[in-house]
């Protein structure tokens, strides 16, 4: 959702400063959408993170609001990479009760808003602002948590002998099929600029005529074809890894907003390949046995560029068990996996990954809330 809206609709303060407009596809940079990481809950604060110039006092985002369940939070803003801070987290307590609409209100609302996404784009509209967002949401209810994720920001379920994915990242090269299914049925959307196809490399007037590896929606593997003119367009998504790109400018498949984000000097619009639709994995936590260690770790793309869930996972192993008597330890922990994305723990990156991107942590415990819900 777009960070007014966030900000108007869930967090004191009014709303926040105006998302910063598209970059185009050939400005250095690639045009990256805000990140926004969300918890829902109660329990004590945090500490503050030592005084640099580059990092954010840990805190609660919400005005003095306390963190959910005692969670760590932490983040890094301006990482060199943008005047801007892109990747934002914010946490408070939602009250959350039975409303019953009756015919005529259900009508109106389907009539301004047929679809949910809408409501985005009128705020936007209405606000005067650009932009867009993806989300990674954590609710605990009713002894259960509820991880949904739009975008490229992951969740993961840390235990003393476990290491579970609670959320899968969106982006043009895992949703390759949808994008090109999408561009099959519906041509006009790439307005013969571009071809779905995909090549494993960008093709050239010499490739004419010669047999290449390519995929199209239906396929899963690569097949062989003679190389048409039409190929030669730029592809629908193109490069692989944490480079691939939707319509040569977004990095990412699913999130809220960009209702006006088109390709650099055309007017086609990349709204239609965004999914706002969220993947959303349901935890049982009462039927776990929780240990004291026990702990959801959230973050946005630039701490899981630089490390693995595993990674992840014996950091978290290390530093928990030698620090029980410290109140602010899931916030030092926080800190602590985003210094080791910059190089500032020897021997835990793989050699010449650091981050320069804006990242934002969640540490959150899982033995009180367990606790808590089964004494309810």
């Amino acid at each position: 959702m777009s960070a007014g809206w966030f900000r108007r609709r869930f967090l004191p303060g009014g709303p926040l400063p105006a998302p910063r407009p598209p970059r185009p596809r050939s400005s250095p940079v690639p045009y990256r959408r805000p990140r926004f990481l969300r918890g829902s809950g109660s329990g004590p604060g945090t500490a503050d993170a030592p005084r640099r110039p580059d990092v954010r006092p840990v805190r609660s985002p919400a005005r003095g609001r306390a963190l959910p369940w005692n969670a760590g939070y932490a983040e890094i803003i301006n990482a060199e990479k943008s005047e801007f801070n892109e990747d934002q987290a914010a946490c408070g307590q939602l009250c959350i009760r039975r409303c019953e609409f009756g015919a005529e209100e259900d009508q109106e609302w389907l009539t301004s808003c047929p679809e949910e996404d809408e409501v985005i784009g009128r705020e936007l509209e209405a606000s005067g602002q650009v932009g867009g967002c993806t989300a990674l949401v954590a609710v605990s209810l009713q002894g259960k948590l509820y991880v949904a994720n739009a975008g490229d920001s992951r969740a993961i379920l840390v235990r003393k002998d476990e290491v579970r994915p609670l959320s899968s990242e969106f982006t043009p090269e895992t949703e390759r099929q949808r994008i090109q299914q999408l561009a099959f049925v519906y041509p006009e959307l790439l307005a013969g600029e571009f071809t779905r196809l995909e090549f494993p490399r960008r093709l050239k007037g010499d490739d004419l005529g010669q047999k290449v590896l390519f995929r199209d929606h239906h396929m899963r593997g690569w097949s062989y074809k003679c190389v048409e003119k039409s190929d030669l367009k730029y592809p629908l998504i193109h490069g692989q890894g944490r480079q691939a790109r939707l319509l040569g400018t977004l990095a990412v498949s699913r999130g809220l907003g960009d209702h006006q984000l088109r390709v650099l000097d055309t007017n086609i619009q990349l709204k239609p390949f965004l999914l706002s639709v969220p993947q959303v994995t349901v935890l049982d936590v009462d039927q776990l046995e929780l240990q004291e260690e026990d702990v959801v770790v959230m973050a946005t793309d630039g701490l899981w560029d630089v490390l693995s869930n595993e990674q992840v996972a014996r950091l978290v192993r290390s530093f928990l068990p030698g620090n029980r008597e410290d109140p602010h330890r899931f916030s030092e922990l926080a800190q602590m996996l985003i210094h080791s994305t910059q190089g500032k723990d020897d021997g835990l990156t793989e050699e010449g990954q650091v981050s320069y991107d804006d990242i934002s942590v969640f540490v959150i415990p899982l033995h009180s809330q367990g606790q808590r819900s089964s004494g309810h």
